[in-house]
């Protein structure tokens, strides 16, 4: 995990109905931010199993070949991920019992290319009428955080009426019948295929980490929403956000170097 609560101070406030959170990285823990995000990497690139599995079968210098070629050399893909593995860590985490139960960066086309549709896909089971609440999130990894950049994040959050989309949440369904969770796959199928999703079952997570204070954007983001859909969003601030990931990245290759 992540742990953000290990390098980040953390500042909450509601934005009328909806829950505004920021996350800044404290400059004496940058190391340990660091540290905390190039642990979690590798699985979100390939899994725990292939590399375990990788490890004891090739060694370590063929696994660390392995997880470095999984990952991205462009500058600007590096951050695009690094936005989306934040997001994921922060609703497995931090989210009140959501889980991103597929990290869809093992299914990318190219390590240097961006992979289209809804960024993550939450889940939880509501306790009392067993039917599956949704998070959607958009995820944003920016130097400098603009409205323009969190335009473009409403515009993809408003996509299929606001709900996840159908080709999004086929394919998770997909990822978890080879994972052997058929009640969870089912219960996806379900929740699309017969119970219908409404907006009432769906949460918007607009997810940013950026080298720039991002409360004000963030706030009137979420003051200019006037759907029906619960709101939640959560800056994570790092200054030097470019030195930051570059940092994050070499950590993972000198880990599996090292591994």
């Amino acid at each position: 995990m992540v742990q953000f609560n290990d390098w980040c101070d953390c500042a909450d406030e509601p934005v009328g109905n909806h829950f505004r959170r920021v996350l800044t990285g404290q400059t004496a823990n940058r190391q340990t931010g660091v540290d905390a995000t190039a642990s979690v990497i590798p699985g979100h690139y390939a899994s725990e199993e292939r590399i375990a599995r990788a490890l004891a079968r090739l060694g370590k210098p063929a696994t660390a070949e392995l997880i470095e070629g999984k990952l991205p050399t462009s500058k600007q893909i590096r951050s695009g991920d690094l936005g989306e593995i934040y997001a994921t860590e922060w609703i497995d985490t931090q989210s009140g019992g959501f889980r991103a139960l597929i990290k869809r960066l093992r299914w990318k086309d190219h390590r240097n290319m961006a992979m289209r549709g809804d960024d993550v896909i939450g889940m939880l089971e509501d306790p009392a009428t067993h039917r599956l609440i949704f998070i959607k999130a958009e995820a944003k990894s920016r130097a400098k955080l603009t409205n323009k950049v969190l335009t473009e994040a409403r515009q993809g959050l408003d996509k299929d009426g606001g709900l996840p989309s159908a080709h999004a949440l086929a394919f998770i369904a997909e990822r978890l019948l080879e994972l052997g969770n058929e009640q969870l796959a089912d219960s996806i199928d379900d929740a699309q295929l017969i119970d219908g999703i409404q907006p009432k079952d769906v949460r918007h997570l607009l997810f940013t980490f950026s080298g720039n204070a991002p409360e004000a954007l963030l706030t009137a983001a979420l003051k200019s929403y006037s759907g029906a859909i619960q709101q939640w969003a959560i800056g994570l601030h790092v200054d030097e956000h470019p030195l930051f990931v570059a940092a994050v990245y070499d950590q993972v290759i000198a880990n599996a170097n090292n591994t």
